[in-house]
């Protein structure tokens, strides 16, 4: 089984070329970048990759997209702020060699030594765990057929990535790895870890109260500036 990894980005420029080369050194079967506009040079620091694509802002419409570029057999969906263990492909291989998965994600290790993060870290991968609900930053990997099947994420602003994995869980199982993914705690550190952790919860909530998304997607700001 191949996987392919879809990286999508937006003012990435100064992580975006050791990310790719990190992640084809583990074995990826192809690298693809979307950006969405960048204006940093993401795009020539990633002319390293396989492909890359030059798109719509919006981390779904990118994904998508970079989806549709991809030959692998499976697709791993990897945030521009993370970084995969080296073991974590074959991991993807060896789950998707059972044919009644068809994705899932990895366990979720927040680069700080931040207690309260490392509780965080853990009620992350419990949550995933126990209901199934996958982020983004957590590394969602799928099957190629079953995501094209399932018509890509949704053409949404925000959790994207939640409504798709609720919808992929119902199709096959959905496993949580225990290998590791790494992500940065940029967001918990501007934003400050419990501003933060409140929010992610309370707009949670009022997306299952029917509260639209997409007018949700205000009260979470875009930090993918130069600046960081």
């Amino acid at each position: 089984m191949k996987v392919s990894v879809v990286i999508p980005t937006l003012n990435e420029a100064p992580r975006i070329a050791e990310l790719i080369n990190r992640t084809r050194a583990i074995g990826a079967f192809e690298v693809i970048v979307v950006d969405g506009g960048s204006t940093d040079g993401t795009v020539l620091e990633a002319t390293c990759a396989d492909k890359v694509i030059e798109g719509p802002q919006g981390r779904a419409a990118q994904q998508n997209a970079g989806a549709e570029s991809c030959s692998g057999d499976a697709i791993l969906f990897l945030h521009a702020d993370c970084w995969l263990e080296p073991n974590c492909l074959q991991a993807i291989i060896a789950a998707l060699a059972a044919d009644d998965c068809v994705g899932g994600c990895l366990s979720q290790v927040i680069d700080d030594e931040g207690r309260l993060l490392r509780i965080i870290e853990r009620g992350n991968n419990l949550r995933a765990k126990l209901l199934g609900w996958a982020y983004g930053d957590q590394g969602i990997f799928v099957r190629a057929n079953v995501f094209n099947e399932l018509g890509g994420f949704p053409d949404i602003r925000l959790m994207e990535d939640l409504l798709f994995v609720k919808k992929l869980r119902r199709t096959g199982r959905f496993v949580v790895l225990p290998e590791k993914l790494h992500t940065s705690a940029r967001r918990w550190n501007r934003t400050g870890t419990l501003r933060q952790t409140f929010r992610n919860w309370m707009l949670l909530l009022l997306a299952h109260c029917g509260v639209s998304v997409n007018w949700l997607a205000r009260f979470y700001p875009n930090i993918r500036t130069v600046a960081d």
